[in-house]
């Protein structure tokens, strides 16, 4: 009976080894929670939210993420209509309607409160990052009520210079894979913010509906990112062209 617990302590240990070396499969698995096909239209709208729980702004973005690490944001409200954001691979521009020239920018460019370029373009951890098993923990989500599940506590590091956060702590369901809440650090390694993923349903999750973000370095507002519709479209490859754009054609 004595080499019971030795039995259990070597079956963890085997469990937890096949976790690790399946992270880039379990990555993809938790990608789907947020983006169902390589090439989606996403209607997405953002919030922010003061610290005393006020609403302050609102904005609504048309998001085509495409294959190969591409998107194209065209802003839709009447403050912004007309910009544009155009992702490709590690490269951004900003588009205005007045000017003949793209402008580069980065993908912390903030949008709205604590949402920035790179959280509203792009959505890919398995193509972005790699991956560690911390541990196995129970946490919950966003969702009132949510019972706290298992969870695997992932640490990521950024594998390319154009991404958001260089380092992300993520916390998945084990059962589904399905996102939780992040931990997004900068280049300097300090908690720039948190995130919690809103699920369509909690017990059997099929999709990330709203991202949360919380500010954690100076304003402490929320910024809620609202996927109000999915659908799969491939966008024309000449939307995919900075010079195309700046000609500001229509696009729809």
């Amino acid at each position: 009976m004595k080499t019971l617990p030795k039995i259990f302590a070597v079956l963890a240990l085997t469990a937890a080894s096949a976790i690790a070396q399946d992270i880039p499969t379990i990555l993809k698995a938790a990608d789907k929670f947020r983006m169902s096909a390589d090439n989606l239209q996403v209607d997405t709208q953002v919030n922010v939210v003061n610290a005393d729980g006020t609403p302050d702004k609102e904005r609504r973005y048309k998001v085509f993420a495409q294959a190969g690490r591409k998107s194209l944001v065209l802003m839709q409200s009447p403050a912004e209509k007309g910009q544009k954001v155009l992702m490709l691979g590690d490269d951004f521009w900003l588009l205005m309607p007045d000017s003949q020239r793209p402008l580069r920018i980065t993908p912390m460019q903030k949008l709205l409160g604590d949402a920035s370029t790179g959280d509203i373009a792009t959505m890919s951890w398995a193509d972005d990052y790699s991956g560690t098993l911390v541990g196995e923990e129970r946490c919950g989500g966003a969702n009132p009520g949510a019972p706290q599940v298992p969870c695997l506590h992932l640490s990521l590091a950024a594998t390319r210079k154009g991404v958001t956060y260089q380092r992300i702590e993520l916390w998945l369901g084990k059962a589904r894979f399905e996102p939780l809440k992040a931990d997004l650090y900068v280049l300097s390694d300090k908690l720039a913010k948190q995130a919690i993923f809103v699920l369509d349903k909690p017990n059997a999750p099929t999709m990330v509906t709203e991202m949360v973000l919380s500010d954690q370095v100076n304003n402490h507002k929320t910024t809620h990112v609202r996927y109000l519709n999915r659908k799969e479209r491939q966008v024309p490859q000449e939307w995919l062209n900075p010079m195309f754009l700046v000609r500001n054609p229509p696009l729809d």
